[in-house]
């Protein structure tokens, strides 16, 4: 379902429609306004670790374009705005003086939206932690936690006022397991115990920060962006079903259960937890904090079979093969149905408060031609999840919002600017910014919108 009238008017009138970014794949001027380095500057810069050694200093150049992308975003139609703040712009060495002129260029930009009449998700922790916290062990060390609940707070005492939703951390999956089990973001950690430290710690920052955001701004809708995987058995076997099992608690069940249940899930306590950091009296019930919403990233499902190998460490699995032939060009599986299933899946084990779907997206990376983009493969993806999206609307599940991955192209961190996300092209020699066709089905989608069904309105 392609048409963006039929697709408007299967959503309620109070449903949010956005695009989303984040602050170091974008931003560049990484070295301006007494911004310092964070994890990731220092990874670019490492031979081998980002595709053609790419690196974060330019981007988008968003930092001194800051007017034209809020009127690019102001030009989509679209209602809402997902962005990070720099850590590093804000308190440049995680600890001590905090940088006023990283807080003035937050300002402006939510000022920007405002005056656009465009809501502001801001998200506190998108990779970029300051460098210098590095040096104390990162993520791995417990000062860490609270040195991220005075940054939140620094940043909800300046921008509170404004804000319409704050998430303390997107994706702790990938700042976890992605940057210090598999090697693959920084800090390029392949190390289990060193993995299962930044897994507690990061759960209790998010808890301390949730504990930040209330003390300055009672009312601020506070919660948190997972991007979980919907796992799927490679067979119908009794060991792949089981693998599956085992994947849901490693990769979604130690965060959904300690922020939804107060626990870790059993099975990773008996397999880890003589590897994992003591979890002291009254961590959990910080963790724990009722919030007020959720976010879900979802791109492609996981599908996991058994791994019998002796010595594989916990979950035990290996990758299954796609069922799907259907790629993007990053080589992920399309299958719009996995998105369904795992709200289900989610929503039955975990009692969950409001979700948006704050990223979803697809990589395409086909050039301008004309001046023009023809992505319709990326077109048909959105649609295709939109439709999956309303659907679980239809059956009850609280989905508020829909933010497109992303505004425009950017820097797709291990993979360099050779991978494009956006519904935007942009040209990094001139910085000069293409709606493609999916930008543009997009704003017909957010201007259809409001005129569609909207649930507040009253029958005569």
């Amino acid at each position: 379902m392609t048409d963006s009238k039929t697709l408007a008017d299967r959503f309620p009138g109070d449903f949010l429609f956005g695009v989303a970014t984040a602050a170091f794949q974008i931003e560049g001027a990484s070295k301006a306004d007494g911004r310092k380095p964070s994890i990731w500057d220092a990874f670019s810069n490492m031979p081998g670790r980002v595709f053609g050694r790419h690196n974060g200093d330019v981007a988008c150049d968003h930092y001194n374009r800051l007017e034209e992308d809020l009127d690019l975003i102001a030009s989509l139609g679209v209602k809402a705005y997902r962005f990070s703040i720099a850590w590093p712009r804000i308190v440049p060495d995680g600890t001590g003086p905090v940088n006023e002129a990283g807080l003035d260029f937050y300002d402006r930009l939510v000022d920007g939206l405002k005056a656009r009449n465009i809501k502001a998700f801001a998200t506190l922790y998108h990779w970029d932690l300051p460098l210098t916290l590095a040096g104390d062990g990162g993520w791995t060390a417990r000062s860490t936690a609270f040195a991220f609940q005075r940054y939140a707070r620094t940043v909800i005492a300046r921008l509170g006022d404004r804000l319409d939703a704050v998430a303390t951390f997107n994706e702790p999956w990938c700042s976890v397991w992605l940057s210090h089990l598999y090697g693959i973001h920084a800090p390029g950690e392949k190390n289990m115990e060193a993995a299962l430290h930044a897994m507690h710690v990061t759960n209790l920052a998010h808890g301390l920060g949730v504990a930040a955001v209330r003390e300055e701004r009672a009312n601020l809708p506070v919660g948190i962006v997972i991007n979980p995987m919907h796992i799927y058995p490679g067979t119908d076997s009794e060991a792949d079903k089981a693998a599956a099992e085992r994947a849901f608690d490693f990769h979604n069940g130690v965060f959904f259960g300690p922020i939804f249940k107060g626990a870790y899930p059993d099975s990773v306590l008996e397999a880890l937890g003589a590897r994992m950091p003591e979890v002291e009296a009254g961590d959990m019930a910080v963790i724990s904090q009722k919030l007020d919403w959720w976010g879900v990233n979802y791109y492609t499902p996981m599908r996991v079979s058994d791994d019998p190998t002796e010595g594989t460490d916990f979950p035990a699995t290996k990758a299954a093969p796609f069922v799907n032939e259907a790629k993007t060009d990053i080589g992920w599986e399309i299958f719009p149905q996995a998105l369904g299933d795992l709200i289900r899946t989610v929503n039955e084990r975990y009692d969950l408060p409001d979700c948006y779907i704050t990223e979803n997206g697809a990589c395409y990376n086909m050039g301008v031609e004309n001046g023009e983009v023809n992505d319709q493969p990326r077109l048909d993806y959105i649609a295709e999840h939109l439709a999956v999206t309303a659907d679980l609307i239809a059956e009850g599940y609280p989905m508020k919002g829909y933010f497109a991955w992303s505004l425009m192209d950017n820097f797709e961190w291990a993979e360099g600017y050779r991978m494009r996300f956006g519904i935007v092209h942009v040209d990094y020699d001139t910085q000069v910014r293409t709606i493609k066709k999916s930008g543009h089905w997009y704003r017909d989608l957010a201007g259809a919108f409001p005129k569609g069904n909207h649930a507040e309105t009253t029958s005569a």
